[in-house]
């Protein structure tokens, strides 16, 4: 049997964003942008997908803008919004827990000569709104905070959060990557002015995203080369990952409810297994009353590294992740599991398991069958386990 956990990294294609994609990479290869008949059917297919994203985020059609995934929306929101700002000096406040494709552009952003301010987060990974308020200057151009953390699942107060960047005339910027699709994402209800998804995951194509710009927001574009140099995003439309884009948000926003009720149980049993079945255990960032995404575990196991515990899981047909990162071929402990107070060693330890639509009990069975023996077998062998642990476990 094979085990899929990591739906957060990606998703399987649904079988409906498929065949709506289909034609488009068969006889409707139009340009969107053409006058003719078939680029005029490409351009009605875009403007479909349009108002559907639009539906799945509770926006007018006319803001939600294409791109090339969750990184370039990210790219898009953060550097359009500071660089179309007219102020000399911008500050720019965003957290220590968001992904890279936030906090590097800031980076980016930073070596410019703009203003950062990265604030921590609690031991659950919560940013406190409080913090953000105290942070805003007379020169803060953008706040950009995540909605849900992809490696812990916290949901941030983004409400909060957004109606205090409205109240000082900033902008406020949400990375909802890991929340569209999964649970209810409304642009009104936040309060948000930018807002970034992707489409691979919520059992779209890969190569596709999608930014929601409000009405009157102007964005200095990232990518030149459009028939008008105002535009935010130039470029051929990528028409076939935008109808899948389209046909997933249609499908994420039916299933939404049932879905999110239906895999939130079969993590919460997932969870509950391995911490009642493995010793020197512990769930990372979480406490009984927080908001998580219904999908989402990350779950430390003392005396293992968590690279070898994916590569041992993988040998066996489970599939799940660590948060660490590589370089120079060295593992870096997760930037996320720092900040929230773990010791490196805590955070190699670490292990994510990310559920979705294809999730089944046979799966979370298969799981929990199989993680304990290969924790036990992994502890053996390891030079961080405790003597009189390692006799516990063999005795």
């Amino acid at each position: 049997m094979t085990a899929y956990f990591d739906y957060n990294a990606t998703t399987p294609l649904a079988p409906e964003a498929l065949e709506a994609m289909l034609p488009f990479l068969r006889g409707e290869y139009g340009n969107a942008s053409s006058i003719h008949r078939p680029g005029q059917r490409a351009r009605a297919a875009v403007e479909r997908a349009r108002a559907q994203v639009a539906g799945l985020i509770g926006s007018k059609p006319d803001e939600v803008i294409f791109t090339g995934g969750g990184t370039e929306s990210d790219n898009l929101a953060v550097q359009g919004a500071v660089r179309a700002s007219k102020r000399s000096q911008r500050h720019i406040i965003t957290s220590a827990i968001e992904h890279h494709a936030v906090l590097h552009t800031c980076q980016a952003l930073e070596k410019e000569g703009a203003a950062v301010t990265c604030l921590p987060v609690s031991s659950e990974g919560l940013v406190d709104p409080g913090e953000v308020r105290r942070a805003l200057t007379a020169e803060t151009v953008l706040i950009t905070i995540m909605h849900a953390n992809n490696e812990i699942g916290t949901i941030q107060p983004v409400r909060e959060i957004a109606a205090i960047a409205r109240e000082a005339g900033v902008l406020f910027h949400t990375d909802a990557v890991q929340t569209a699709g999964k649970i209810p994402v409304d642009v009104a209800s936040l309060g948000v002015d930018l807002l970034t998804l992707s489409a691979h995951k919520f059992c779209g194509p890969k190569g596709v995203g999608a930014l929601f710009v409000r009405e009157g927001i102007e964005l200095h574009p990232i990518l030149f080369g459009g028939s008008r140099a105002e535009e935010p995003r130039p470029g051929t439309e990528n028409v076939a990952g935008i109808v899948g884009l389209g046909a997933a948000a249609e499908l994420a926003r039916a299933e939404m409810h049932s879905e999110s009720q239906r895999v939130a149980a079969l993590r919460d049993r997932l969870e509950r297994g391995i911490l009642e079945t493995i010793e020197a255990t512990a769930v990372n960032g979480t406490n009984a009353s927080l908001r998580r995404v219904p999908n989402t575990t990350n779950l430390r196991f003392d005396y293992v590294e968590g690279e070898s515990m994916v590569i041992a899981l993988d040998l066996q047909g489970i599939a799940c992740s660590t948060g660490a990162a590589c370089s120079s071929g060295a593992v870096e402990p997760s930037h996320v599991l720092l900040a929230i107070g773990l010791s490196p060693e805590q955070a190699r330890s670490s292990l994510r398991f990310s559920l979705g639509r294809q999730s089944t009990e046979e799966e979370v069975d298969f799981l929990l069958q199989t993680l304990p023996v290969v924790a036990d077998r992994l502890r053996s062998l390891s030079p961080l386990t405790p003597p009189n642990f390692a006799t516990k476990m063999t005795a």
